[in-house]
């Protein structure tokens, strides 16, 4: 399967793309949480010497020793920086690797920077990170420690390169990162929530950063596109809270939503989940989980049965495919890439970079064969999906949709 998996990323097509999801609420050192793997302790910025490019120890299939920088939220995210997390901590298990994480002590490059130093001061020579929040420490770092094999998710050469970008989807020689194709799980998810028959549906988004704009756009183009083919009237409430957590504030304006008639929401941002299921828990209502599969977490906080799908994307393989290479000497057949992940087979699902989970709460009038035959659809061209992001607001032919801009 490693192989299987390996030649897939390969060849992914390599389209750059913009921004990533977030993660959970930020969080200091001071309130890291101790797991089976403790972070290492955080420290300001190592001395000049100790980030010398010729102090760098090199990763050898032998040597490699993996490290994991968090963003600005934790591993306790449900989300992003968990999914990484967990796939880092299992490759190390499995293969007798030395791994550990560095959370930094705040939401800044300077801070992501002092651990990334930290980290190749403490003889780390793979360092993984999640997020577009890097793109910053990467240009900081990349070329300072050119033996340092990087491995980034959700970073895209616009995130390095801003508009100077010439979109030949390349990066650091050192640097490999892959972004997703967050359209197409959004639209898989908006299409199965209106064909299990929800008519009143809500897209609650983390920050309006590209990745999750795509998520947005593709949920709506998907419920729009099942509405047309039923005959459906449905609604879309579409708001971002302006922040990847749930408060109170974003938890009065859910229990509006949901107490007005919203069936189901798309909780799109890392733990911004948690307002939507606080306000759902009241009235009966369903959420639909992102990045990972969140339905254990969120029907375990708030109701059994809560979450009809999550919309997902494959961190976890893709962290173990480049660990995977970097272990077997074929890092060279990733470095200096940007690859952009999405569908690459109808037939076996499980090679897809993007995806319905398998907790997904198949009915009568949305089946697991249905899902496949959606899938195939997209795969072989029946159905396109826009990735453009660059519109303020959703737009639909038949749904109604009422933007409501930042919640906060």
């Amino acid at each position: 399967m490693k192989k299987k998996i390996l030649a897939v990323l390969m060849a992914a097509t390599m389209v750059s793309s913009l921004a990533a999801c977030g993660s959970s609420a930020p969080a200091t050192a001071d309130t890291t949480e101790q797991t089976e793997a403790a972070p290492a302790e955080t420290a300001e910025a190592p001395a000049a010497e100790a980030t010398e490019a010729t102090e760098a120890p090199a990763a050898e299939a032998t040597d490699m020793k993996v490290a994991m920088v968090t963003d600005y939220g934790d591993i306790t995210d449900q989300s992003f920086n968990q999914s990484t997390y967990e796939a880092c901590k299992a490759f190390g298990e499995a293969n007798g690797v030395e791994f550990t994480y560095y959370k930094p002590e705040g939401d800044s490059d300077a801070e992501r920077v002092a651990m990334i130093d930290k980290a190749v001061a403490d003889g780390f020579n793979v360092i993984v990170m999640p997020g577009y929040a890097f793109a910053g420490a990467i240009k900081e770092t990349a070329e300072m420690y050119p033996d340092i094999k990087f491995v980034a998710l959700d970073v895209s050469e616009y995130d390095l390169e801003g508009d100077s970008s010439d979109f030949n989807n390349k990066t650091y020689d050192n640097v490999f990162s892959a972004v997703y194709q967050e359209e197409l799980p959004g639209y898989m998810a908006g299409y199965a929530a209106v064909k299990m028959g929800y008519t009143k549906l809500g897209f609650l988004g983390g920050m309006a950063v590209p990745a999750v704009i795509r998520y947005g756009y593709g949920f709506v183009q998907g419920a729009d596109a099942a509405a047309s083919e039923l005959g459906a009237d449905i609604e879309i409430n579409y708001a971002y809270g302006n922040q990847f957590y749930g408060d109170s504030d974003i938890t009065a304006a859910m229990d509006t939503w949901y107490q007005g008639g919203t069936e189901v929401v798309f909780a799109c941002g890392g733990g911004i989940f948690t307002s939507a299921g606080e306000a759902a828990a009241k009235v009966n209502g369903k959420v639909i989980g992102v990045d990972v599969d969140q339905a254990a977490t969120i029907d375990g906080m708030f109701g059994k049965g809560m979450t009809i799908t999550s919309a997902q994307k494959g961190l976890q393989a893709t962290v173990n495919t480049l660990l995977s290479a970097i272990r077997d000497g074929q890092w060279d057949s990733f470095a200096g890439q940007i690859q952009n992940l999405g569908l690459v087979s109808a037939d076996d699902l499980s090679l897809n970079y993007v995806s319905l989970a398998d907790s997904t709460v198949w009915t009568d009038t949305f089946t697991a064969d249905d899902y496949k035959q959606l899938v195939a659809d997209m795969v072989n061209g029946k159905i396109t999906v826009s990735n453009d992001s660059s519109a303020e607001e959703p737009s639909a032919t038949t749904a109604k949709i009422n933007f409501q801009g930042n919640i906060k």
